[in-house]
C-alpha cells in the first residue's frame, strides 16, 4: 500500500520519538510534524544533543523498523490521556488545547505512546528510507519567554533511491548557498554592528543589482507603468486608516515622535500609492492606474528566522498596484501574468506553477466582486497554459490571489510573485472614480509583486545560477590577462576601449603567474578571459578561454567585441 509523503514522514518523526525515548528515558517530548522536505521532532532532553550521536538515534530507529510494530490509533478520555501522559508537562498543555468536545487520540507503536490526530503508516516496517540531519534549538511554542528545547529534524523518503537522489541535491544546495557564494564573490554581508537582517551591497553585488534594477524599470515603462517614488516614514494616522496598527503592529518597529507626531517606518508601500491616487479626483478616462515602484520597507522578523538574503528586515519590494474600472479588470490581470512570465524566462527559470487561492469564511467586499476576481484569475492562468492548484478558502480575508512558484536549476521550489486583489483598503481609504455615467464609483485595486523583494530575489538568482551569472548580469565579463610586463600597455588600451564600449572589464597586471590569474578569474566566475603573451601581441590578438576552460581561439579585438555583445544581447 502507498502512503502519502506527509503521512510517511510523520510517521518516521514518531519512530525517532520512541529511539530519543530508549536512549534517554528522562526526554520531555513535545511535538513531531512532517515538514516540506523531511520532519523534526521538539525534546527537553538533560543532555546535549549534537549532530556526533544522530547515528545513534538512527540506529536505534532501524531497529524498530525492523520490529515492524503496528501504529495503533487509540481513542481516549481526557483522563484516560491524562495518565498516560503523566510526566509529560508539554504534552499535557497541547492536551488541553484540544476542546471540551474534541476526539482525543494516541498513537501507539511499540513501547512509545504519543498524543496525535495522525494519520500514520500501518507499520514501522512502512516508513521507508530515512536520515537524520541535523539538530537546532527552538523556543516551546515558538516564543522567546518559553523554554529552549532541542529539535531534531530529518528526512524521508518511500524508497533509498529516491533518499539518495534528495541528499545529492542537498549537497549541491549547499555548494550554492547563496551566503557562501555571497561571500566569496564578494556580492553582500550583514553586520552585527549596523544590525541583524540589514542587508549591506558590495560594489559588485551592488553592481547586479542595479542591472536588474535597470532592466525592471525599462520592462514596466514598456508595459504600460508609471514609476513611483515614496517616503520611507509615515504618520501613525496613515497606518491606523490602512489598519496596519491594528493587524500588523507586532511586525512593524517602533514609533518616532517627530513634531509631537507619531511616525513609523513603512512596512508596505501600499498606503503611499493610495494617498497619491487621492491627491485629486480621478475619472474613469485616466484608468487603469499601473504604479510601480522599488520601495524599501522594514519588517521586525525574529532573530530566529532570519536568513541570508532570504529572510530579512529591511528589503526592497517591486511593488506595483493597479487600479482600475470592473471592465477592465480581466484584461489587467492577463497582463500582469503574461508579464511575471515574461520576467522569470528571462531569468533562465523554466518551470513555473500557479497556485490560486480563494475566497476564506470571512471575507470583506461583495460577493458579486469576490466572483468576478476569481474569475479573472482563474481565465488568466488558462490562458496562459500554466499548470494550477486551488487553495480552496486560502485567500486572504481582502481578495483572492494567484501565487506563481517556479523551479531552480536543482528542482527546488520558490514561491515567487504575487496577484493580490484588495477589496480593503479601497474601502478603508474611500477610494473613489467618476464613471461615464458622472456618479462616483469604487475602483478594484490589485497588489502585484514580480520578484517579491531585491534582496530574496537576487538570493535565489545566486543559487539558481550556482554564482555563475549569465553575461548581461555578470559584475564582471571579461578579464585580460597579459602574461608578462611587455604585454601591459597592450591590454591596458584594450581595457579602456572595452569600458568605452560599455563592457564590465578589468585587466590583471599583478605579478602573478599565468595560471594563479587563470585560478583567479575562474573562481570569481569571470565569464571570459582573454590571455596577451608575445605571439598574441605581435598579431594583436587574444587567446579567449571561457571560465569553463572551453578554448575559443584567438580573435582580434573587432572579433572579440562582437562575441561578447552576442552574449549580452542574447542574455546568454
Amino acid at each position: 500500500m502507498q502512503f502519502p509523503i506527509e503521512t510517511i514522514r510523520h510517521s518516521a518523526s514518531h519512530v525517532m520519538a520512541a529511539a530519543v525515548k530508549q536512549l534517554y528515558p528522562d526526554a520531555k517530548f513535545d511535538i513531531g510534524p512532517s515538514t516540506e522536505d523531511g520532519f523534526y521532532y521538539d525534546f527537553d532532553i538533560p543532555e546535549h544533543i549534537n549532530v556526533e550521536e544522530l547515528p545513534k538515534i538512527e540506529e536505534k530507529m532501524a531497529e524498530i523498523v525492523k520490529a515492524d510494530y503496528p501504529f495503533e490509533r487509540i481513542e481516549v478520555t481526557r483522563e484516560e490521556a491524562k495518565q498516560m501522559l503523566a510526566g509529560q508537562k508539554y504534552k499535557l498543555e497541547r492536551l488541553a488545547d484540544i476542546p471540551e468536545d474534541g476526539v482525543i487520540t494516541m498513537y501507539r507503536c511499540g513501547d512509545f505512546t504519543d498524543l496525535c490526530r495522525g494519520p500514520h503508516v500501518e507499520r514501522t516496517s512502512q516508513i521507508g528510507a530515512f536520515k537524520l540531519t541535523s539538530v537546532a534549538g527552538s523556543y516551546y511554542r515558538g516564543k522567546e519567554t518559553n523554554p529552549m528545547l532541542q529539535r531534531i529534524y530529518g528526512i524521508a523518503f518511500p524508497t533509498k533511491q529516491e533518499l539518495k537522489d534528495y541528499l545529492q541535491r542537498l549537497e549541491e544546495a549547499k555548494k550554492r548557498d547563496h551566503r557562501k557564494l555571497g561571500k566569496e564573490l564578494d556580492l553582500f554581508s550583514i553586520s552585527e554592528t549596523v544590525g541583524p537582517g540589514l542587508v549591506l551591497w558590495h560594489p559588485r553585488g551592488a553592481l547586479i543589482r542595479n542591472l536588474i534594477e535597470t532592466f525592471w524599470r525599462a520592462e514596466h515603462i514598456n508595459n504600460g507603468y508609471d514609476l513611483l517614488y515614496t517616503p520611507h516614514i509615515g504618520r501613525s494616522q496613515l497606518w491606523e486608516t490602512s489598519g496596519h496598527l491594528s493587524f500588523y503592529k507586532d511586525s512593524m518597529y517602533s514609533k518616532m515622535d517627530i513634531d509631537g507626531f507619531d511616525y513609523y517606518v513603512k512596512p508596505m508601500n501600499c498606503p503611499f500609492h493610495i494617498e497619491i491616487y487621492k491627491s485629486r479626483t480621478r475619472s474613469y478616462r485616466e484608468l487603469p492606474c499601473r504604479w510601480a515602484e522599488l520601495g524599501t520597507v522594514y519588517r521586525y522578523e525574529k532573530s530566529g528566522v532570519l536568513h541570508g538574503l532570504m529572510r530579512v528586515r529591511g528589503f526592497t519590494q517591486d511593488d506595483a498596484h493597479i487600479i482600475c474600472t470592473p471592465e477592465q479588470i480581466e484584461s489587467e490581470i492577463m497582463e500582469v501574468l503574461n508579464f511575471c512570465l515574461y520576467i522569470w524566462k528571462t531569468f533562465r527559470f523554466k518551470e513555473i506553477k500557479a497556485y490560486l487561492s480563494t475566497k476564506p469564511a470571512k471575507a470583506v467586499g461583495e460577493p458579486a466582486r469576490w466572483e468576478q476576481a476569481q474569475k479573472s484569475l482563474v481565465q488568466a492562468i488558462e490562458k496562459c497554459g500554466l499548470e494550477y492548484e486551488v487553495d480552496e478558502g486560502g485567500g486572504a480575508f481582502y481578495g483572492p490571489k494567484i501565487d506563481l512558484k517556479v523551479k531552480d536549476a536543482i528542482g527546488r521550489e520558490w514561491q515567487t510573485s504575487t496577484i493580490q486583489f484588495d477589496f480593503n483598503l479601497p474601502e478603508r481609504f474611500n477610494l473613489q472614480y467618476v464613471g461615464e455615467d458622472g456618479q462616483r464609483h469604487q475602483p478594484y485595486m490589485v497588489h502585484r509583486a514580480l520578484f517579491g523583494s531585491l534582496e530574496r530575489f537576487f538570493g535565489i538568482l545566486i543559487e539558481h545560477y550556482a554564482g555563475v551569472f549569465p553575461m548581461w548580469l555578470a559584475p564582471e565579463q571579461i578579464r585580460l590577462i597579459p602574461i608578462s610586463e611587455r604585454q601591459h600597455e597592450f591590454c591596458l588600451e584594450a581595457e579602456q576601449k572595452l569600458k568605452k564600449l560599455g563592457f564590465r572589464v578589468n585587466c590583471d597586471t599583478r605579478k602573478e603567474s599565468m595560471g594563479s590569474k587563470i585560478k583567479e578569474a575562474r573562481n570569481m566566475r569571470v565569464p571570459y578571459m582573454a590571455v596577451v603573451g608575445d605571439k598574441e601581441l605581435e598579431t594583436g590578438s587574444f587567446s579567449v578561454r571561457s571560465r569553463r576552460e572551453e578554448q575559443l581561439g584567438l580573435m582580434d579585438f573587432d572579433t572579440l567585441v562582437k562575441k561578447l555583445q552576442e552574449d549580452v544581447d542574447n542574455k546568454i
